[in-house]
């Protein structure tokens, strides 16, 4: 672990000039625990949380940039990231004092005003993790608790440093390093609980969700999502009345692939009721006729699960996907409100999950009130059967051995992109897309490979059939902004792209509306009806959300920009300039981006001499080693492969089996991959580069 940054003097001078962090309210008690309200009216220019506050609304009561001001808005400030991954994270500010977290979970303090960095920690997480993680080595945020900043590091250490100096303070371990795990998600931090889950699904884990001591790092309950070995005994208090919920549910031996349900991102809380709501994810294998022998709702994948704040204690679920087979997550954003609903008051909970239908829960019982489909397509269900609770699955929706496209998909109606909700407008706001993925299960269950992706699926089956498939899903695909009003379950106005991939939503009194778009822009929109009222290009996607804070009696609006991590089919990478984080504000001028590099030719790929039945096999091993980092069909992702220098190709079975490039986060797998199997992979990359060089403009 390291710290770096400015001499010590220097940096303890700089945060003396902004107000240190004050200890909790006594007026601010839940539970008997006096703590700092993170959404008190007190702290309304402060972002003190991954959502701004407990119920994750997004929503900043700041309205000094508004509508009738925010064509003067400027950069103030930025800093460059140094890196070309995806950025996700979501800023905090507390008190004048900017963190951020950049990949591989570096920490860095800035004065909010001037952008001066303050103190940059680094847990130093190796580059091997990269490869654990399916949109690289991100983070979407840090917790802020009491002169603590929280981090959630992508090998699984919780690690809590001293707010005002970066010096470390206490580590935890989460989880067993030798597992498939992974963390990506911000870490919350409620009633001085660190709450924090992971990744891992995809490759053959059982996921969980544990609450630490925010002053110690004590482990204080784990709460498993899906059930494990019978012959292991009980899990545990937090668990045990939840398996044998869930347990009868799950059929043959599902333990031996893991299960899955990693909940790598949502978690809320709510203190009046004293519940964390849980977010879950796909299943492990995704083909459920491999994973349950095709039986059973497989509890608790795919749902929202309420558990007591204290202890972990199971209270309620509501399940999205019984009988998942799409991986389809419930990761996705969750976000309360009180809404007027029937004549009455609910309190409810909200989501927008990949499977394209938006649900609103009691979030004291999970009772559904409502849940209608946001996309225009969706090849999954009909509806959402209200006196079930069930959706209608469409004929042939579940996964044959014949390749068909599901719309959502993988790819998500909505993925992890933050979402807000106005109580000005009553409207919640979301990036939603509509592009379908080509699914079919394999003729027999695969061998499980510890550390690779273990989907199920066939990938290069019927090749003419999955020719003519992709081509109607290039032409079906959408992307856009839209407004939902939640009580009413209808689209009140959207905002079209070119195509999908932009990123998370702020919503402010201003009546502003703050998101990045596919367009290298940062766009301001009219949060009542969707007006564009500013726009700036940037030459990056901040698929990240943004943040609004006070520092010096002016308002910023602050967003990290890097593409990366944000799931869709058919873009490449397209920017030359590396991540940044951004700061605005009204009346800056002066400050301004370095021009992005020129772009470099695309070299021409070697002739394609191999067998169509290479190209097949290359396939199938590319798509469960390789497309969650590389991109769906050799499109895009961390580096688009068919673009490769002859040099690189040269070197292509010593980069991918060798590891040579293992410290920039391309480790060798030759633990899964034999030199057959590599060089079938490079044989498919040739033959998608071929397939596309034309279209890319050249002869």
């Amino acid at each position: 672990m390291a710290l770096r940054g400015p001499l010590w003097a220097t940096a303890i001078l700089a945060l003396a000039s902004c107000q240190s962090l004050p200890e909790p309210s006594a007026s601010a008690v839940v539970n008997g625990a006096a703590m700092r309200a993170v959404d008190a009216p007190a702290n309304a220019g402060n972002w003190m949380s991954y959502g701004r506050d407990w119920g994750e609304q997004r929503y900043s009561p700041l309205r000094q940039i508004n509508e009738g001001n925010v064509s003067q808005l400027g950069l103030a400030w930025f800093d460059d990231l140094e890196t070309m991954r995806g950025v996700q994270a979501t800023p905090l500010a507390v008190d004048g004092v900017l963190y951020n977290a950049s990949v591989y979970n570096v920490v860095t303090a800035y004065d909010g005003a001037t952008g001066a960095k303050l103190w940059t920690y680094d847990p130093e997480v190796g580059a091997e993790w990269a490869r654990l993680a399916c949109c690289g080595p991100t983070s979407r945020g840090i917790a802020a608790w009491e002169g603590k900043i929280i981090i959630a590091a992508l090998d699984g250490r919780l690690i809590a440093v001293d707010a005002k100096t970066g010096e470390h303070l206490w580590t935890t371990q989460t989880f067993d390093r030798a597992e498939a795990y992974s963390i990506t998600g911000a870490p919350r931090v409620f009633d001085g609980k660190v709450v924090i889950g992971n990744g891992g699904a995809d490759y053959g884990t059982r996921g969980f969700v544990a609450a630490y001591d925010v002053n110690t790092g004590e482990p204080l309950w784990k709460f498993y999502i899906v059930p494990g070995n019978p012959a292991d005994g009980p899990d545990g208090e937090a668990s045990d009345s939840a398996m044998d919920i869930a347990r009868p549910t799950w059929f043959g031996k599902f333990w031996e692939i893991g299960g899955g349900g990693a909940a790598w991102d949502s978690m809320i809380y709510d203190p009046a009721l004293n519940l964390v709501y849980i977010g879950t994810g796909n299943g492990s294998p995704h083909m459920w006729h491999f994973r349950s022998e095709g039986k059973g709702d497989n509890l608790f994948l795919c749902s929202i699960v309420a558990v007591d704040a204290d202890t972990g204690e199971y209270k309620w679920h509501y399940q999205m996907v019984p009988e998942e087979d799409w991986d389809f997550t419930c990761t996705q954003p969750m976000m309360t409100a009180d809404l007027r609903i029937g004549g009455r008051t609910r309190q409810v909970i909200m989501q927008a999950p990949k499977n394209g239908f938006f649900y609103v829960l009691d979030r004291a019982t999970g009772e559904l009130l409502s849940a209608e489909s946001y996309v225009s397509v969706n090849t999954w269900a009909s509806r959402i059967d209200m006196a079930t609770g069930r959706p209608v699955l469409m004929p042939g929706a579940h996964n044959g051995t014949t390749p068909h496209i599901m719309s959502p998909s993988w790819l998500a109606a909505h993925s992890w992109h933050p979402m807000a909700y106005s109580p000005q407008t009553g409207l919640v706001y979301f990036p939603a897309q509509e592009q379908g993925a080509i699914y079919a299960r394999a003729e027999e269950k695969p061998a499980w490979v510890h550390h690779r992706s273990n989907s199920g699926q066939a990938r290069g089956n019927m090749p003419e059939l999955r020719s003519q498939l992709q081509e109607q899903i290039n032409a079906a695909e959408k992307g856009y902004l839209l407004a939902w009003n939640p009580v009413t379950q209808s689209e009140a106005w959207r905002v079209p792209y070119r195509v999908p991939g932009s990123g998370g939503v702020l919503a402010t009194a201003g009546n502003l509306l703050v998101q990045g778009t596919i367009d290298k822009t940062l766009a301001i929109y009219a949060a009542d009806d969707g007006r564009k009222l500013w726009e700036m290009a940037i030459d990056q996607v901040p698929v990240a959300g943004a943040i609004t804070y006070m520092a010096g009696g002016e308002q910023y609006i602050a967003i990290n920009a890097g593409w990366g991590g944000s799931p869709v089919y058919n873009l490449g990478p397209f920017s030359t300039s590396s991540a940044k984080l951004l700061v605005f504000k009204l009346g800056a001028s002066g400050v301004t981006l370095p021009p992005p590099a020129p772009a470099v030719a695309l070299p021409r790929p070697p002739w394609l001499t191999a067998t169509e039945a290479e190209v097949a096999r290359g396939r199938a091993l590319y798509g469960e080693s390789c497309n969650r980092c590389h991109g769906e069909n050799a499109i895009g992702g961390v580096k688009d492969l068919r673009w490769m220098t002859a040099e690189t190709r040269a070197k292509f079975n010593d980069i991918v089996l060798r590891g040579i490039y293992a410290d920039r986060g391309m480790l060798g797998f030759d633990d899964v991959l034999s030199e057959q199997d590599a060089s079938d992979i490079h044989t498919f990359l040739i033959a998608r580069a071929n397939e596309d060089y034309a279209d890319a403009g050249h002869p």
